[in-house]
């Protein structure tokens, strides 16, 4: 089977590709990536105009299967992730039974061969169901195909057992994805602490709950000497705290994800529930700090924390609201049309943040369009301007406050594994 993508603007930072340039696929790898490159049969795909990317690579998400498939499945979960450029995803373990053990691992494996659109790898549990007790078998999940460990949605509130799981996560060479949140300082906040909150009579949650455990996990690495990840970082203070320990040589990455440098938390006023999300949306200071994080290089990644949810769960008072919303379909055009249209980003730089380094936490070889390598691919319109409609969403969940926005950016081609699985943006 010969897929030719002809004539595309390719990026590729890993490999220093940045041209005008043809790319030959057979049986689904790479071959050859050059000018005027033909072939007698095959699928010929003409991508003038446009950018041809490493398919994005996502090291934070959820796909709710097992346990809560009326918010989404694996099946469904995919093709949105396939519909918004996503070609290989990372999906947290706080499913019902959640990932702690090799049974299930091998469930969503499986799962995804026969159900999904793109490349599923599992995250496993740090301790046993998420109960931040006892640490989950952490050799078996590796084993099992877990690409690394997290008990995101619960924070791991003993040090003691966050410097344990350091210490056996290097024994077996698998990332540790700390979620940072000191629940005694969130103290049941439902949306930032400050001018918003106290305007709408709502409980906040202080940006210290945040920095503190990314202080604590920080001082864990550096003392353990292994790396950590932190997830969805959000405060001013957080990122210059990981600025500071990467400085003195701290082995520690972190993420971020769009709603973090394109909302505040004015976005929650009038109680709107699709902008209630965890940790939570903060103020203009902090979006400011993590669109700079993001350009010099402090934030390593940005991650989507897809987190679907049925309306139910969203169309209640805001106290009772579930936290999250679905971002495969956005993450891109958000990325483009905030970081890369205002010059805060290249394209090439946002390709190492959604790409590249992704796949690096993950231990996967994803990320790239190098030769001999699976034909994960994304090829993309960087100038065509949309109207974001969550009725067109692929996912189960329609949970996005993006609804309306204008976004440059649209994903005209998802290629897995040299499979168009989207083709002139219709889902196949």
């Amino acid at each position: 089977m010969r897929v030719l993508i002809k004539g595309g603007h390719v990026i590729d930072p890993k490999t220093n590709t940045n041209g005008i340039m043809d790319i030959l696929v057979e049986d689904g790898i790479i071959t050859e990536i050059g000018k005027d490159i033909e072939i007698p049969n095959g699928d010929i795909i003409y991508a003038e105009g446009k950018m041809v990317l490493p398919g994005l690579v996502d090291a934070h998400c959820h796909l709710r299967d097992p346990g809560f498939e009326y918010k989404e499945d694996i099946e469904t979960g995919t093709m949105s992730a396939a519909m918004g450029g996503f070609t290989s995803i990372a999906c947290m373990p706080n499913t019902d039974p959640v990932c702690d053990n090799e049974a299930i691992v091998k469930y969503i494996i499986n799962k995804a061969k026969q159900d999904g659109f793109v490349n599923v790898y599992p995250i496993g549990a740090i301790s046993k169901g998420q109960k931040g007790e006892e640490l989950s078998e952490i050799g078996e999940l590796k084993f099992a195909g877990a690409v690394a460990i997290s008990d995101d949605g619960k924070p791991l509130k003993s040090s003691s057992l966050m410097k344990k799981a350091l210490e056996y996560s290097s024994m077996f060479d698998i990332a540790v994805i700390s979620h940072c949140e000191e629940m005694d300082i969130a103290d049941g906040g439902v949306m930032n602490e400050g001018y918003w909150s106290t305007i709408m009579g709502l409980k906040g949650i202080p940006s210290a709950a945040e920095e503190i455990m990314v202080a604590r996990d920080i001082i864990l690495s550096e003392y353990t000497k292994v790396p950590v990840h932190i997830a969805h970082v959000s405060t001013e203070l957080s990122i210059d705290l990981i600025r500071h320990a990467k400085k003195r040589g701290v082995k520690v990455t972190c993420e971020t994800c769009p709603h973090y440098f394109v909302l505040t938390d004015e976005a929650c006023s009038g109680f709107n529930t699709l902008a209630k999300v965890n940790p939570p949306l903060r103020t203009k200071k902090d979006v400011e700090a993590v669109i700079e994080g993001l350009k010099d290089g402090t934030i390593d990644m940005i991650a989507t924390d897809h987190a679907p949810h049925h309306n139910d769960e969203k169309n209640v008072e805001f106290n009772l609201a579930a936290n999250g919303m679905v971002g495969f379909e956005t993450a891109l055009p958000l990325a483009i049309t905030y970081l890369v249209k205002p010059g805060h980003l290249t394209i090439s730089q946002l390709v190492e943040k959604m790409c590249v380094n992704p796949s690096k936490l993950l231990g996967i070889n994803k990320g790239t369009l190098e030769i001999g390598r699976s034909a994960d691919i994304t090829i993309i319109d960087i100038n065509e301007e949309f109207v974001v409609d969550i009725n067109n969403f692929k996912s189960k969940s329609k949970n996005s406050p993006f609804n309306g926005f204008k976004l440059n950016g649209s994903v005209y081609y998802t290629l897995v594994n040299g499979n168009a699985i989207v083709r002139e943006k219709i889902l196949l």
